[in-house]
């Protein structure tokens, strides 16, 4: 639901904006000083960054800097790294390259590591929704996909799928069910979202996540857990769920990390910016969270430390510093009901 979400972002109003991210709306993302570069963010506060890895890294840095787009490709293939993309992209990449190389040898020589989760679970709901739809609209989950990335191999490991049955408005628009490819019969036949998300409570633990393997979540923007989940525990009188109240969002991360501005972020662009294709059927739940995924990994590869930069408190949609300690989502557990 790119796009569309692009268009309920401002009509929906069951959910309160800090005005801190009300501000985030109408400004690029945050640039990355130049001596910024040098210093990876870190779990672990009160980095020492006197240690003299990171001033290997801010030479190499500043070489890569003055390196041509020719010159950055040649060198990406002599090193075997992706080639494709944007000159900031290439540089980025062979930059995190070095970075990861010198970070590397310096673990094993005891020093500065580059570490956070072990897992990242990558959601992307598919809602009721409407070709315009009113104000007072209210969207209800009808696909529940997730993709489990494996942060160490980068790759895709496992991904779940569950259609959800609505209540407020039990039959699809034509618009809907157009834009996503689900059909009525499939929403018929489903189950309510408070059992949906009991299944997805346990695939969660049988992979046991939060407990043996630190977990984030990764979403598309901050719709699908401020708005769709918040409104959907709503409707279903059930409580937020303490496991998705932090989560990545992966178009802050991808600005900020590439310095591209946030009209560079829908997800066909960030594929397009690096050099890949949509995969799969758009609006369809499980393939935009593959595809989301794919370029979270991309990222991974290039060397971006995603890290939860958005949660929910009180109702409220809020930015996480990167300067807070990292923290990975608590182990799942069934919310109770707000009644």
């Amino acid at each position: 639901m790119d796009e569309h979400k692009e268009n309920i972002q401002g009509k929906d109003v069951n959910v309160k904006m800090s005005e801190e991210t009300e501000d985030e709306k109408t400004k690029p993302c945050s640039r990355i000083r130049p001596d910024e570069e040098t210093a990876p963010q870190t779990s672990q506060p009160n980095r020492d960054f006197s240690h003299p890895v990171y001033k290997e890294i801010s030479l190499a840095n500043g070489h890569i800097n003055r390196m041509s787009k020719d010159e950055l490709r040649i060198k990406l293939a002599e090193l075997k790294l992706d080639t494709r993309g944007v000159k900031d992209v290439m540089k980025k990449r062979l930059k995190n390259y070095y970075k990861k190389q010198k970070l590397v040898q310096s673990a094993a020589e005891g020093g500065p590591t580059d570490t956070y989760y072990d897992y990242i679970c990558v959601v992307d709901f598919e809602a009721t929704c409407e070709e315009d739809n009113p104000s007072d609209f209210l969207h209800e989950i009808i696909e529940f996909p997730m993709v489990l990335i494996n942060t160490h191999t980068l790759q895709i490991v496992d991904t779940f799928q569950a259609y959800v049955k609505p209540e407020v408005n039990p039959q699809l628009s034509d618009f809907c069910m157009k834009l996503t490819g689900i059909t009525q019969q499939t929403v018929d036949e489903a189950d309510p979202f408070p059992e949906v998300l009991h299944k997805v409570v346990e695939w969660l633990q049988e992979r046991e996540l939060g407990t043996k393997y630190k977990y984030a979540i990764l979403t598309d923007g901050a719709w699908d857990m401020s708005k769709f989940l918040n409104i959907q525990c709503r409707i279903s009188r059930i409580r937020y769920p303490q496991f998705a109240k932090k989560w990545i969002n992966i178009r802050k991360a991808y600005c900020n990390f590439y310095k591209l501005p946030r009209t560079q972020t829908k997800l066909s662009t960030m594929l397009e910016k690096l050099g890949m294709k949509y995969e799969g059927r758009p609006h369809s739940g499980l393939d935009d969270s593959r595809n989301i995924a794919r370029i979270a990994i991309r990222m991974l590869q290039d060397g971006c430390q995603l890290r939860v930069n958005e949660r929910m408190h009180g109702g409220q949609l809020l930015s996480v510093p990167s300067s807070a300690p990292v923290e990975g989502a608590p182990p799942p557990r069934n919310p109770g009901n707000t009644e």
